[in-house]
């Protein structure tokens, strides 16, 4: 089987004050259907650059991105925003919920310009409300819920149009330890049940629940670690020792 997503020498250049400065650098990997990878990396290593890239949101300089075969690198832009909504779903740290809509709108938004049924988009709306525990807030505003309970909103908004691929920017980032404990439980179950992922963290707990590491430094691909049959906490504890082995070699 082909791979998910394929990205192949992925080039982002940014020119200020004359000098051109290369945030991506030929990054090349690929994501298997199934997968759960995140991406670690110093701050400033091209994290966000990256994410931002392949979800469509910044367009590379050079480079392509295949997703399920489709070179989304080359689409145009309204080929290009029907793909990010069929087929792509986003979490972000900042939840990005629109505080003027219920928790039910803000779950049901992708599907607002859809020409799906009232009756499906309700049925999907209540089914992930009741899988994710939020069926007693939907007719709250964002502002009258959790942090923990906002996520879990953004969550259901990132599946709501069965997406192929979810990218997720920091999810635990604004969350307290327990609600961020109980969001990457989720993912992993999500994961379990055949989602793909792609998550950017700096947190080493967050990237303990991937199955794959994917290091980024000064625009390129570094390393990576896989954590095949060995236990949560054993990966953990690797990839920890990966960071404080990157400190110090960052302090030689």
């Amino acid at each position: 089987m082909n791979p998910l997503l394929q990205v192949d020498a992925i080039q982002k250049t940014y020119t200020t004050g004359g000098h051109a400065f290369n945030a991506l650098d030929g990054v090349s990997f690929t994501i298997d259907h199934g997968e759960f990878v995140g991406i670690m990396g110093p701050s400033g290593a091209g994290k966000s650059t990256l994410l931002n890239v392949l979800a469509t949101i910044d367009t590379p300089t050079d480079g392509d991105i295949f997703v399920d075969g489709e070179n989304i690198a080359k689409l145009e832009e309204e080929a290009l925003s029907d793909f990010r909504r069929d087929h792509l779903g986003f979490i972000f740290q900042d939840y990005n919920l629109l505080d003027s809509l219920t928790v039910r709108e803000n779950i049901l938004l992708p599907l607002a310009v859809t020409k799906t049924p009232i009756d499906e988009t309700r049925s999907r709306v209540e089914a992930l409300a009741h899988r994710f525990g939020i069926t007693a807030i939907l007719d709250q505003y964002p502002y009258q819920i959790s942090g923990g309970q906002k996520q879990r909103t953004a969550v259901c908004r990132a599946l709501i149009s069965n997406p192929k691929l979810i990218f997720a920017d920091e999810p635990t980032g604004a969350l307290d330890s327990k609600s961020a404990t109980d969001l990457l439980q989720t993912l992993a179950g999500l994961n379990e049940a055949e989602t793909t992922i792609m998550m950017v963290t700096h947190d080493a707990y967050a990237a303990s629940f991937c199955r794959r590491v994917l290091y980024i430094q000064d625009g390129r691909l570094s390393k990576e670690l896989i954590r095949g049959t060995t236990s949560r906490d054993a990966f953990y504890q690797t990839i920890l020792d990966e960071l404080k082995g990157g400190a110090s070699d960052d302090a030689v």
